[in-house]
């Protein structure tokens, strides 16, 4: 069956975000300080609370009194206060495969994003590229999020989407799994250069 959509993460795939473009020596004094702080205090899982919903102030607040050492106060509150130094940029290369894929005019795009929809405007207003989705669903806007299989298939029957006929690219495993799991095809995004070459083995590009 042929593909007619292509399903694309954000973070990490299209867009350079990281934490560590913030967290530097003028944080922690050692690298067992940074490690417990993303292990231990702002970590992915709490991170991706706010992703589905959470408000960011409230769980700015929660986490100070959590951990209440003068040494963790500026990191948590910059974790929120700094976000936009961590938004970096586009990943240019991985841009311009979509920019190929979308001058062929085969497909529909759709971006399918965890992301708090406290921040998701600034993205918006910084990348022009996120207007070329015929669709999107950012998860702080719905509630849910990313593996849950409801997230999915809220894409699907909102946009008309037959997941058996589109194609998902996540540089997260375990959201490609979940993917597989309800019949939609996944592409786990390591590099633009190993998906230009999938996109090409799948007779996509």
């Amino acid at each position: 069956m042929a593909t007619d959509t292509i399903i694309w993460d954000l973070g990490g795939v299209l867009v350079d975000w990281s934490p560590l473009y913030v967290y530097d020596d003028t944080y922690f004094s050692d690298l067992a300080d940074r490690d417990y702080f993303f292990g231990h205090i702002c970590t992915s899982d709490w991170n991706e609370r706010q992703d589905a919903g959470y408000s960011l102030q409230l769980a700015t607040e929660e986490k100070l009194r959590e951990f209440p050492d003068p040494r963790w106060r500026q990191p948590i509150l910059d974790f929120y206060g700094r976000w936009t130094d961590m938004l970096r940029g586009p990943l240019p290369a991985t841009v311009s495969l979509f920019d190929q894929l979308r001058s062929q005019g085969r497909y529909r795009f759709y971006a399918l994003t965890n992301w708090s929809a406290e921040n998701f405007p600034i993205a918006l207003q910084r990348f022009d590229f996120l207007q070329w989705f015929n669709g999107r669903l950012v998860s702080g806007e719905e509630g849910t999020r990313k593996p849950f299989p409801e997230f999915y298939q809220l894409l699907f029957d909102r946009y008309k989407i037959d997941p058996a006929r589109a194609l998902f690219i996540d540089d997260n495993l375990r959201n490609i799994k979940a993917a597989e799991a309800l019949g939609l095809a996944g592409v786990h995004f390591t590099s633009a250069e190993a998906l230009r070459e999938e996109l090409i083995s799948q007779r996509l590009l």
